[in-house]
């Protein structure tokens, strides 16, 4: 039933985007041309036929709404391709408009994303309130059944609920229930609950070495409709929420990939290159200035180099402003600086404290070697240092470094002199790449700007 109203409120999304793009083609409201009536007509058969296909009118229960938007775009622009093509061989291309079929594509892909989005709003909003919920049985040891129960209550929107655990592992003497949810220790037992309660998702969150334990169970309920879905714990193995992946033909978990596809990251690099050269253009000027008050206060070149760590570890020449007095390290030692450091000059202690020292990356942006928003990369020496010291540092070169961060604008910059500093900056960075979107970019970069480059913890 909520398929056929599902194509109903779909069907009348198009025939409103149609009339829509009439009124913004003549001016006026006014009925639909012939020609236009039977492509209206053609495309709404159409999209009942294909947008099954992609998946639009199956449940989309606890899964990302955004996914949705792109398939409903893909599935109309499709539909649209397709009845063009018909058109074209019909002989018919010549009575429609094409700044009319221009309009209709962007009106009816707005309606039809407006009508999805304040669908799922009304049935976020209903499940919320305890409605429309489906009863989950979940197999698995206390620790990570918890911690799903912890996600479906903290997700009501999604429209779950546990109704029972099933722990075989767990003694007579184990706990009655978690989190309120009852706990049955026998097979038998918990798939006749299952059976007389209806319940038609069962997720199996046991490791992979509980092959025998899943084939019982799937085995046992092959007869029922009952959804199964095995939900492996490899949270102590993967630093990033990764879903399952096609390889090869073959379903597979990324235990360690990059968290950005190369499709989600094209909006970030576009962004990448009209801010970097926007700025770099903007203030040419004051660049110039820096340059010019470097060079003549201390001795040495404008521009200080070095090598850094960039995508999936590949290295990099970072170019800052030159703020310290040229100087010979240690070999394989990176001294950072501090408080009060001689080193560095009086030019470049106003350089650093208001970040504009970091202005050059702005070329490595344009470079494609590092991003506006993104971890920040360390030295490499440190890099040698941390990465055995602190859980997931070396994860952060997954995607691009960038010149501002999550990590930066929650006020975690400047000199890491104890390991727990450097543990709290690469726990917000690991956040950044686990939650990543363009949106969040967008306000990273908000926030940089509304809270200024300067901190107390740059010297």
């Amino acid at each position: 039933m909520l398929s056929v109203l599902a194509r109903i409120f779909d069907v009348a999304a198009i025939a409103a985007g149609a009339l829509l793009a009439a009124v913004l083609h003549r001016g006026q409201l006014v009925p639909l041309t012939d020609a236009e009536s039977v492509a209206l007509a053609f495309n709404c058969v159409l999209a009942i036929w294909m947008f099954p296909a992609f998946g639009i009118y199956k449940s989309w229960r606890g899964k990302s709404l955004y996914a949705l938007f792109a398939r409903v775009c893909a599935a109309w622009l499709a539909v649209e391709g397709t009845g063009i093509l018909m058109s074209f061989s019909l002989h018919r291309a010549d009575s429609l408009s094409r700044l009319w079929l221009a309009y209709w594509v962007v009106a009816s892909v707005a309606l039809l994303i407006v009508s999805k989005a304040l669908v799922h709003m009304v049935l976020r909003g209903i499940r919320r309130e305890g409605y429309n919920q489906k009863a989950v049985a979940v197999v698995g040891g206390p620790r990570y059944v918890r911690f799903l129960i912890e996600h479906m209550r903290f997700h009501p929107e999604a429209g779950f609920h546990p109704a029972i655990v099933f722990d075989e592992d767990s003694d007579a003497e184990g706990a009655a229930a978690i989190d309120g949810v009852p706990v049955e220790r026998n097979l038998q037992a918990m798939l006749e609950f299952v059976r007389e309660n209806e319940v038609r998702e069962l997720w199996l969150a046991l490791p992979i070495t509980k092959e025998r334990t899943i084939h019982r169970i799937v085995t046992a309920l092959r007869n029922d409709f009952v959804n199964i879905r095995f939900i492996p714990d490899v949270r102590s193995l993967s630093f990033f929420s990764q879903p399952v992946v096609d390889l090869l033909g073959v379903p597979a978990i990324n235990l360690a990939a990059s968290p950005v596809t190369d499709l989600s990251v094209l909006p970030k690099r576009v962004f990448d290159i009209v801010f970097a050269g926007g700025v770099l253009v903007a203030l040419a000027p004051l660049l110039a200035a820096i340059s010019l008050a470097v060079k003549l206060t201390s001795k040495g070149p404008v521009f200080f180099k070095q090598r850094r760590k960039g995508l999936d570890g590949n290295e990099f020449e970072i170019y800052k402003f030159r703020s310290m007095k040229v100087h010979a390290e240690v070999a394989g030692q990176i001294t950072q600086a501090r408080r009060n450091d001689p080193r560095v000059t009086r030019v470049g202690a106003f350089l650093r404290r208001t970040s504009l020292d970091e202005l050059p990356q702005f070329i490595n942006v344009l470079k494609g070697e590092m991003s506006v928003v993104g971890p920040r990369p360390h030295a490499l020496a440190h890099d040698d240092i941390y990465k055995d010291l602190v859980r997931g540092y070396m994860a952060r070169y997954r995607i691009k470094p960038g010149i501002t961060g999550w990590a930066q604008v929650n006020g975690f910059r400047g000199e890491t002199d104890r390991v727990e500093k450097m543990r709290d900056r690469v726990r917000f960075d690991l956040h950044y790449m686990q939650h990543w979107s363009f949106a969040l970019d967008l306000r990273i970069v908000a926030m940089t700007m509304w809270k200024g480059f300067a901190g107390q913890n740059a010297y």
